[in-house]
């Protein structure tokens, strides 16, 4: 964790459960509401928890804040996106990385500082880093085709050791974040000329929160593919950074309209939240209002957005129509990417307890009890 951690953030929820992004990374936050930035959001759910075409499924991980908690990465209890909230729940928030400064101007580098004729950002007699340890078994041919053949521009050798750093990135992103960021950061110090690997560093950094950085690598990639769904993210690290009115202007980009479904949700989810660390509430709830709010398939993008929209009205104080959409959340949730049911339980005045995989219902909770002594001598609960 880093010294830049930002604590957590209001608002509504962080990416993810689709299709992902093709370097393997989490494309957003996943869980569906949420306290903190997307990154690092929900159970699973990222598009995709992978970088693109990665076929990484399930990009969250970690907790989030809930929605209008203040209470620091991981501290709320909702398992739902942090884009919604404050970027800096999810994960902590990151510094800078000294990566960044491949982002400079080839003047501002001097001579000594270009990048070599392959692509690759580092050059002979590179002592700054010991690569991170890959396990013998993570292979190139772990990378989607269309990411191995955007390696292929690279010296053989180096293309080798990019792509299985990024597959390791891939494989880790989920579970072990930080040693994640590790495996792309040094991919990208390898590399950082490629888009496909300024989006790997980007997701990466995303996930721990190193907003800066994040911010920097996503900026990059969107100017080198040509590539528009890595908004949700961008805006998000604006919020990260303390800068919600640049989040929104992100949200209002033309490209925005263009973008798929899943993409264009993850944005308005992030756009909500902007709207709650500027203390506008309602403002975050007339962000959500759009015609996905009538959907009714088992779609993660669905869950995500349900339960955002009632993380935004119960900030709003309209419990009642909150404990609404966190039910329909819940009923399409189908992957357990949110904590609906708890959230709709809490605003009953209730308790879940679960033991294993089965859920204890007190009489009060249990719409099936009655008054009387338990039939057929069955006390248990």
């Amino acid at each position: 964790m880093t010294d830049e951690s930002r604590g957590s953030r209001n608002g509504s929820g962080a990416h993810d459960s689709g299709g992902g992004h093709r370097s393997g990374g989490p494309s957003g936050g996943r869980g569906g509401g949420g306290g903190g930035p997307r990154s690092g959001a929900g159970r699973g759910g990222g598009r995709s928890g992978g970088f693109r075409g990665s076929g990484q499924g399930g990009g969250g991980r970690g907790s989030s804040d809930r929605s209008g908690g203040q209470s620091g990465q991981g501290g709320g209890r909702g398992h739902g996106d942090d884009r919604g909230g404050r970027p800096g729940d999810r994960r902590t928030g990151g510094r800078p990385d000294r990566d960044r400064r491949d982002d400079r101007s080839r003047a501002q580098r001097g001579p000594s500082g270009g990048h070599g004729r392959d692509g690759s950002g580092s050059k002979e007699g590179d002592t700054r880093e010991a690569a991170p340890r890959l396990p013998d078994d993570v292979a190139f041919s772990e990378l989607p085709s269309e990411v191995r053949n955007e390696l292929t521009g690279l010296p053989k050798s180096l293309a080798d050791v990019v792509g299985r750093h990024m597959a390791m990135a891939a494989r880790l992103l989920e579970d072990e974040p930080e040693r994640a960021y590790e495996h792309a950061s040094f991919a990208r110090r390898k590399a950082s000329r490629l888009g496909i690997v300024r989006e790997a560093a980007g997701i990466a950094a995303y996930s721990v929160g190193k907003w800066q950085e994040a911010l920097s690598d996503l900026r990059a990639a969107r100017r080198m593919t040509g590539q528009d769904h890595y908004l949700a993210m961008i805006a998000d690290c604006e919020r990260g950074l303390g800068r919600p009115e640049r989040a929104l202007e992100i949200a209002r980009d033309p490209a925005a309209e263009k973008l798929e479904a899943e993409d264009r949700i993850e944005l308005r989810i992030v756009a909500a939240g902007a709207r709650r660390d500027l203390e506008q509430p309602e403002a975050a709830v007339v962000e959500l209002q759009i015609p996905e709010l009538k959907e009714r398939r088992a779609r993660p993008w669905v869950a995500r957005l349900f339960y955002a929209y009632a993380d935004a009205l119960v900030a709003a104080g309209r419990k009642k129509e909150a404990r609404e959409y966190f039910a329909r959340a819940s009923s399409v949730d189908r992957e357990g990417l949110t904590d609906a049911d708890e959230r709709m339980a809490e605003l009953e005045g209730v308790e879940i307890v679960d033991i294993g995989d089965d859920v204890v219902w007190t009489d009060a909770e249990d719409p099936e009890a009655d008054d009387g002594d338990p039939e057929d001598g069955d006390t248990e609960r």
